[in-house]
């Protein structure tokens, strides 16, 4: 799964005196495969007879709106990380202030896996969804070393398939990951009385300007119009400010819950 040289870096840094925890923080990989590199062995392949993408075809029982929106939880908030075995454990940070959207993140992941646990786990102001299996790299390709910002990021054709007839639904994950539904608000004087006056709009934040691209170019699919500002440390924050294309979006997403 990883080249020579993705190896070598790990061990290099493993041996300059960071900890296993700390190397795998630093590159993404786990522990156990860094511990077996250093130790000179490979870690066990994982087992690709039974994949689901064997065919380069995601499995005809999978619902497709689900994996959509999973795809864009995990492209703003997920990671996989490998395990013993070649099992690898996808994880999707929510925040406990939407407790729907731990819900709903659970929910997808037993809808896309449905013969595999899904559990919660708790940490300081957030909850991890987590579930394991060895084809969570077959169904999210995009999973490598390293964060998400500093590589590429791509779709594959039949990933693209799936969010060219399920727009809304991918749209929905990336907002309900990195993005906000949120009421601004201004005065203005009428008649010399001075008036506030209140209007929704949508921000989506990332730093991958792969994950930002994915973003707009389904914003344009679904004829929604929007302005990308840079912002200071290199993320980019993309903006739905228009009142049609804000009513779109909350007939079609609507705020976290």
């Amino acid at each position: 799964m990883y080249d020579m040289a993705t190896r070598q870096r790990a061990v290099q840094l493993h041996a300059s005196g960071l900890t296993f925890s700390q190397v795998s923080r630093a590159t993404g990989i786990s522990r156990f495969a860094i511990r077996a590199w250093t130790a000179g062995t490979t870690p066990s392949p994982r087992m690709t007879a039974e994949c689901p993408l064997r065919h380069h075809k995601l499995d005809p029982s999978c619902p497709r709106a689900d994996y959509a929106y999973l795809l864009g939880l995990y492209l703003g908030d997920g990671c996989i990380s490998e395990g013993r075995r070649g099992v690898h454990a996808l994880r999707i940070a929510c925040g406990d202030a939407w407790p729907g959207l731990i819900d709903e993140c659970a929910r997808a992941i037993a809808a896309v896996m449905p013969h595999n646990k899904v559990r919660r786990v708790r940490a300081t102001g957030y909850t991890s969804v987590v579930s394991t299996s060895k084809h969570w790299p077959c169904l999210f390709p995009q999973h490598g070393p390293g964060p998400k910002h500093l590589r590429r990021i791509a779709l594959e054709p039949w990933q693209q398939a799936i969010i060219d007839a399920h727009p809304w639904e991918f749209l929905r994950g990336l907002i309900h990951s990195d993005g906000c539904r949120i009421t601004n608000w201004t005065t203005r004087t009428v008649g010399g009385v001075p008036r506030r006056y209140e209007y929704p709009r949508y921000f989506f934040t990332n730093t991958s300007t792969d994950i930002i691209r994915l973003f707009t170019d389904t914003l344009d699919a679904v004829g929604v119009r929007w302005k990308a500002v840079a912002r200071p440390g290199g993320a980019v924050n993309v903006s739905v400010a228009r009142k049609p294309c804000v009513a779109l979006m909350d007939a079609r997403i609507g705020p976290k819950y």
